[in-house]
């Protein structure tokens, strides 16, 4: 069963397992989908109000990119377990010999560079759900406006969680150009990512101190 489809009673239960999958990048896409999930709640309650007709069909759009958002990040919960496998069985190679160690070392960095794409694909939708989160915290139905600012939180607490989920396999590698590649774009989303994240809680205490 995909971990996505499990209840949220069951992932907990496996989360704080001394399982080997579901582990923080699982998390981290899992708590994005949630943050995600509460701009379109916010989205959903915005549309079809007299109040803000002048604004529907951005909102329909954001609707939409919404939910590729959470389609996205939660397919990345099973990504993360499935390329934490074969990382996970590279550290048990032998390594004897000359050779063995050179095996195993060659392996070993070809399932980090590996386990580095998921979380940094977790981080670009993280990125992209903050956006639209930043959007929807200036357009969407005030009576709602605490979901934003709930949603973008998560969404920025994912974003890091990521982040340190790629770090970690960076940690491993030896290749310098992949590693400054992938620190540089790391870098920026972060910084994106966070600088969009706290203009948007900004923007919600402004509408809750009104």
């Amino acid at each position: 069963m995909s971990m996505a489809e499990l209840s949220s009673k069951e992932f907990i239960s496996k989360l704080a397992s001394k399982a080997a999958v579901p582990g923080g990048g699982g998390a981290a896409a899992l708590g994005g989908a949630i943050g995600m999930a509460l701009s379109n709640m916010v989205g959903n309650l915005t549309t079809g109000k007299k109040k803000y007709e002048d604004v529907e069909e951005e909102v329909q759009g954001l609707l939409k990119k919404g939910e590729t958002v959470i389609r996205e990040l939660l397919a990345l919960i099973d990504a993360d377990a499935d390329v934490f496998k074969p990382l996970a069985k590279a550290y048990s190679l032998p390594k004897a010999t000359p050779e063995e160690a050179k095996i195993k070392a060659d392996t070993i960095e070809e399932c980090c560079k590996t386990a580095c794409s998921v979380p940094m694909q977790i981080m670009r939708k993280c990125v992209e759900g903050i956006v639209i989160h930043k959007r929807m915290g200036e357009i969407g139905t005030i009576m709602a406006i605490s979901d934003v600012g709930c949603g973008v939180v998560l969404l920025k607490a994912a974003l890091i969680s990521a982040q340190l989920n790629v770090i970690i396999n960076l940690n491993s590698i030896s290749d310098e150009d992949y590693v400054a590649n992938t620190r540089t774009e790391m870098d920026f989303l972060l910084e994106k990512g966070t600088i969009e994240a706290d203009d948007t809680l900004e923007i919600v205490m402004e509408k809750l101190d009104k």
